[in-house]
Protein backbone atom coordinates (compact mmCIF):
# COMPACT_ATOMS: atom_id res chain seq x y z
CA UNK A 1 0.00 0.00 0.00
CA UNK A 2 1.56 3.26 -1.06
CA UNK A 3 1.00 6.28 1.12
CA UNK A 4 0.15 9.51 -0.64
CA UNK A 5 -1.27 12.91 0.13
CA UNK A 6 -2.55 13.39 3.66
CA UNK A 7 -1.71 9.82 4.73
CA UNK A 8 1.93 10.32 3.72
CA UNK A 9 2.13 13.59 5.62
CA UNK A 10 0.62 12.00 8.72
CA UNK A 11 3.05 9.06 8.48
CA UNK A 12 6.04 11.38 8.09
CA UNK A 13 5.19 12.96 11.44
CA UNK A 14 4.67 9.59 13.14
CA UNK A 15 0.95 10.10 13.64
CA UNK A 16 0.14 6.41 13.09
CA UNK A 17 2.42 5.30 15.90
CA UNK A 18 5.90 3.99 16.53
CA UNK A 19 7.53 1.21 18.51
CA UNK A 20 10.96 1.21 20.16
CA UNK A 21 12.88 -2.05 19.68
CA UNK A 22 16.03 -2.75 21.72
CA UNK A 23 18.29 -5.80 21.70
CA UNK A 24 18.32 -9.39 20.50
CA UNK A 25 14.84 -10.86 20.09
CA UNK A 26 12.99 -7.56 20.33
CA UNK A 27 10.27 -7.70 17.69
CA UNK A 28 7.03 -6.37 16.27
CA UNK A 29 4.65 -8.86 14.64
CA UNK A 30 1.88 -7.28 12.55
CA UNK A 31 0.96 -10.24 10.36
CA UNK A 32 -2.00 -11.44 12.44
CA UNK A 33 -5.64 -11.39 11.32
CA UNK A 34 -6.44 -8.25 13.29
CA UNK A 35 -3.42 -6.20 12.15
CA UNK A 36 -4.44 -2.77 10.92
CA UNK A 37 -0.90 -1.33 10.63
CA UNK A 38 2.42 -2.21 9.02
CA UNK A 39 5.98 -1.01 9.50
CA UNK A 40 6.72 1.68 6.89
CA UNK A 41 9.98 3.11 8.23
CA UNK A 42 12.82 2.11 10.53
CA UNK A 43 15.25 4.60 12.11
CA UNK A 44 18.38 3.11 13.66
CA UNK A 45 19.49 4.54 17.02
CA UNK A 46 22.72 2.51 17.08
CA UNK A 47 24.37 -0.08 14.84
CA UNK A 48 21.65 -2.66 14.25
CA UNK A 49 21.31 -6.10 12.69
CA UNK A 50 18.14 -8.05 11.93
CA UNK A 51 17.19 -11.59 12.80
CA UNK A 52 14.10 -11.23 10.60
CA UNK A 53 12.76 -8.51 8.30
CA UNK A 54 9.75 -9.76 6.35
CA UNK A 55 7.72 -8.04 3.65
CA UNK A 56 4.05 -7.47 4.32
CA UNK A 57 2.18 -10.52 3.07
CA UNK A 58 5.35 -11.87 1.42
CA UNK A 59 4.84 -9.46 -1.48
CA UNK A 60 7.91 -8.21 -3.35
CA UNK A 61 8.60 -4.61 -2.42
CA UNK A 62 11.29 -4.15 0.27
CA UNK A 63 14.57 -5.60 1.48
CA UNK A 64 14.06 -8.81 3.39
CA UNK A 65 15.70 -11.65 5.28
CA UNK A 66 13.49 -14.20 3.49
CA UNK A 67 15.04 -16.17 0.62
CA UNK A 68 13.20 -15.42 -2.62
CA UNK A 69 10.78 -12.94 -1.04
CA UNK A 70 12.27 -9.99 -2.86
CA UNK A 71 13.09 -11.27 -6.34
CA UNK A 72 12.68 -7.93 -8.06
CA UNK A 73 14.55 -8.48 -11.32
CA UNK A 74 11.41 -8.67 -13.45
CA UNK A 75 9.34 -6.34 -11.30
CA UNK A 76 11.61 -3.31 -11.01
CA UNK A 77 14.41 -4.06 -13.48
CA UNK A 78 16.84 -4.42 -10.57
CA UNK A 79 17.84 -7.11 -8.11
CA UNK A 80 18.11 -7.08 -4.33
CA UNK A 81 17.28 -10.41 -2.63
CA UNK A 82 17.54 -13.17 -5.20
CA UNK A 83 18.32 -16.60 -3.78
CA UNK A 84 20.42 -18.29 -1.14
CA UNK A 85 23.18 -18.63 -3.75
CA UNK A 86 23.41 -14.83 -3.85
CA UNK A 87 24.31 -14.58 -0.16
CA UNK A 88 25.52 -11.00 -0.50
CA UNK A 89 22.05 -9.91 -1.63
CA UNK A 90 19.91 -11.34 1.18
CA UNK A 91 19.85 -9.34 4.42
CA UNK A 92 21.46 -11.48 7.14
CA UNK A 93 22.71 -10.93 10.68
CA UNK A 94 26.05 -9.91 9.16
CA UNK A 95 24.53 -6.78 7.53
CA UNK A 96 24.83 -3.84 9.92
CA UNK A 97 22.73 -0.71 9.55
CA UNK A 98 24.46 2.34 11.08
CA UNK A 99 22.95 4.73 13.61
CA UNK A 100 21.07 7.68 12.14
CA UNK A 101 19.94 5.91 8.97
CA UNK A 102 16.24 5.48 8.12
CA UNK A 103 14.97 2.86 5.68
CA UNK A 104 11.47 2.72 4.22
CA UNK A 105 9.40 -0.25 3.09
CA UNK A 106 6.34 -2.36 3.86
CA UNK A 107 7.11 -4.96 6.54
CA UNK A 108 4.77 -6.91 8.81
CA UNK A 109 7.44 -8.65 10.91
CA UNK A 110 10.65 -7.13 12.29
CA UNK A 111 12.96 -8.89 14.76
CA UNK A 112 16.31 -7.55 15.90
CA UNK A 113 19.50 -9.54 16.26
CA UNK A 114 21.28 -6.60 17.91
CA UNK A 115 21.03 -2.83 18.30
CA UNK A 116 18.04 -0.55 18.72
CA UNK A 117 15.64 1.28 16.44
CA UNK A 118 12.29 2.97 16.19
CA UNK A 119 9.81 1.43 13.77
CA UNK A 120 7.16 3.74 12.35
CA UNK A 121 3.70 2.40 11.57
CA UNK A 122 1.31 3.18 8.74
CA UNK A 123 -2.32 2.09 8.18
CA UNK A 124 -3.20 -0.92 6.06
CA UNK A 125 -5.89 -0.54 3.44
CA UNK A 126 -7.73 -3.45 5.09
CA UNK A 127 -6.81 -5.76 7.98
CA UNK A 128 -5.15 -9.10 7.16
CA UNK A 129 -7.77 -11.73 6.29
Amino acid sequence: MALSGTKYQEFSFGQYGSIYLNGDGSKVDLNGNSANRYVAGITFLEETTFQALENMGGVTNSISTVDGEDETGDTFGAVTNLTATDESLIITTSHTFPAGVTIFGTWDFVELNSGSCIVYLAPRATPVS
